[in-house]
């Protein structure tokens, strides 16, 4: 049959002729294609390759208080346009993140904003992002940085969406300018935090935190 696949990426690692997968079906009319490709199992379990899925999981996870680094808001918002277009701002850095948190229950705890991105090329014991060349993750993490400087909280969150690999590390030999701003957004005050997302047989929920490499692609 033919599916729909929700990844923009190579999905170099987690796509072989011959491989299981699982897909998901809608009777939508207005649909092209009924199925969607969800999860592929490359030997060590499922890989989700459905980019919008990880959004729903994290999302669920803060919602019930399961994401550590995250607990302690009340208000959740998704698709948040941000703007940090101000006198001495760069009047480009203006876009959409992923969630917006606010109503913390921790008096004074500032607004959190929040990008999640879905990891699954595995190099060896580590999971690295992107798989493929990306200008527009790159914007994320710019509005992220202009988000730390106008006093809120800028979470760059991995979701980890197969269950191979120690960690995350950019990937430098992949788009050595997202890595590069990804270090600097580090320094620059902004949270990068990688989650295992974990496949049960009927959905995803997230699991523990993993440790983030960032390095300077030289291995040091």
């Amino acid at each position: 049959m033919t599916a729909h696949v929700p990844n923009t990426g190579t999905m170099a690692t987690c796509w072989q002729a011959g491989a299981p997968v699982q897909l998901s079906y809608s009777d939508n009319p207005r649909r092209k294609l009924a199925w969607t490709l969800e999860r592929v199992d490359m030997g060590g379990g499922w890989i989700g390759v459905n980019t919008a899925r990880p959004n729903q999981v994290v999302a669920e996870a803060i919602g019930q208080s399961r994401l550590a680094p995250l607990r302690g808001y009340r208000s959740l918002r998704r698709e948040v346009q941000f703007d940090a277009a101000a006198p001495r701002q760069n009047a480009s850095e203006r876009g959409r993140l992923d969630f917006g948190l606010s109503d913390a229950t921790l008096p004074g705890a500032p607004d959190a904003l929040v990008e999640v991105k879905n990891v699954t090329l595995l190099d060896g014991e580590l999971l690295r992002f992107p798989d493929a060349r990306s200008e527009r993750a790159r914007k994320h993490l710019n509005l992220l940085i202009a988000a730390v400087a106008m006093g809120f909280r800028g979470v760059m969150l991995f979701a980890l969406n197969r269950p191979e690999g120690r960690g995350l590390a950019p990937a430098w030999d992949v788009d050595p300018l997202y890595a590069e701003r990804l270090c600097e957004a580090a320094a620059a005050g902004v949270e990068v935090i990688a989650v295992r997302l974990v496949h049960g047989r009927d959905g995803i929920v997230t699991g523990e935190l993993l440790p983030v490499e960032l390095g300077d692609g030289l291995g040091r």
